[in-house]
């Protein structure tokens, strides 16, 4: 017995039959918990897009309240399906599981001028196997948890001074691919009369537009917009005023004609969102600091300066001086190239705020698209996560 306690040749196959269980265990955590950081984030990124997409929904007036939760659970399920591995796997059928026990909660509240804020709240938590290798330490499975909460109103709260600078040059005159009602030709008749001019297109986007800032603010308490338009050099503005009637009656009185000089109508248009009294208007009407921006859209490139032919770019290096000082005061440039040559397109995307501001139309469907989508922009329903 003596000799045995003495003897130390076993020491390593102990220690090592003591150790290896916790050593295995300890690489199982490590894997574990990275899988469940990993399945957390898909989970909350589920989450987050499910109650934007309600609140979205709610916001926009697309869906009511019972609508916005199946919604909800659709755009969570379709996250998480894509997470997964097979659409035909255990997991797929615990995304189901998940999609079904999500829980959606929505509150409304009434707020000012006639409208409705909506809180889309969705919690979820869902199990995380885990490995054989951390079961050795006596571990069982895991539980990730994800909440989301996103608000949306429908009316803007947010005050916003807009000015247009739209292209009004003979090439405006144009027709485009876009039959003309009114015209009352017969089908297959390819007369140029037949089809709306790109000016008559141009109008029906800005109409388009504001009918999105409208919707928003019927009271006109909160939108002023004014409009200016240029050819060989810049028209008369319309000044900036409540609402969008005079800026549309301006847009509707356009017609084509001349050549193009884009500096003095978008340096005017900057001028006028920049001045110290618009701030001071919106403020004694709402207590609010506009937001301002500038929409800047041509159907051709600049070929004239100070009434002068322009062959140095002296137009463009002034617009674009202005446009820059514009960004700069913290103003968003939204631009539109409607059937535009490769120098007004360069022109008016070094111009935008981004390239999420900037538009290349080609045919008539696609100014109007793109029209509607800045005025759905700028009226900013302030949908947004909270939590």
């Amino acid at each position: 017995m003596r000799s045995l306690l003495a003897s130390n040749g076993g020491n390593f196959a102990i220690t090592a039959a003591l150790l290896l269980p916790v050593a295995f265990g300890a690489g199982g955590v490590a894997i574990d918990v990275t899988n469940m950081a990993r399945a957390r984030t898909h989970l909350q990124d589920a989450a987050d897009a499910a109650s934007l997409a309600a609140s979205s929904g709610l916001a926009n007036k697309t869906m009511t309240v019972d609508e916005a939760k199946l919604a909800a659970r659709d755009f969570f399920k379709t996250q998480m399906r894509n997470w997964f591995r097979s659409s035909q796997t255990e997991e797929q059928v615990a995304g189901e599981t998940l999609a079904q026990d999500l829980d959606v909660n929505v509150s409304e509240e009434a707020i000012p001028g006639n409208g409705t804020r909506y809180t889309v709240t969705i919690a979820s938590t869902m199990p995380v196997k885990i490995n054989g290798l951390t079961r050795l330490i006596g571990a069982s499975d895991a539980m990730v948890h994800a909440r989301s909460v996103s608000k949306g109103s429908t009316v803007t709260k947010n005050a916003l001074s807009m000015f247009l600078v739209l292209d009004q040059s003979g090439s405006m005159g144009e027709p485009t691919d876009q039959r003309d009602p009114a015209a009352n030709c017969a089908d297959g008749n390819k007369a140029a009369k037949c089809y709306l001019s790109k000016m008559a297109s141009l109008k029906l986007a800005v109409a388009d537009l504001f009918g999105q800032l409208n919707n928003n603010d019927a009271n006109k308490a909160y939108v002023r917009t004014g409009a200016v338009s240029y050819s060989t050099a810049m028209m008369e503005p319309s000044a900036l005023d409540w609402g969008t009637s005079a800026a549309m009656t301006y847009t509707n009185a356009l017609a084509p004609k001349g050549n193009t000089d884009s500096s003095g109508a978008f340096a005017a248009a900057y001028q006028a969102l920049g001045a110290h009294s618009e701030n001071e208007t919106h403020e004694k009407r709402t207590g609010l600091t506009p937001k301002k921006f500038i929409v800047f859209m041509t159907d051709g490139e600049n070929n004239y300066y100070n009434k002068k032919k322009d062959t140095s770019g002296a137009s463009d290096n002034a617009t674009l001086n202005s446009c820059s000082q514009a960004k700069k005061d913290g103003m968003e440039v939204y631009t539109v190239a409607f059937k535009a040559p490769d120098a007004g397109k360069k022109l008016l995307s070094a111009c935008a705020t981004d390239s999420a501001h900037f538009f290349a139309a080609e045919n008539a469907a696609s100014l109007i698209a793109a029209f509607k989508t800045i005025g759905m922009n700028a009226a900013s329903l302030s949908v947004r996560l909270t939590q």
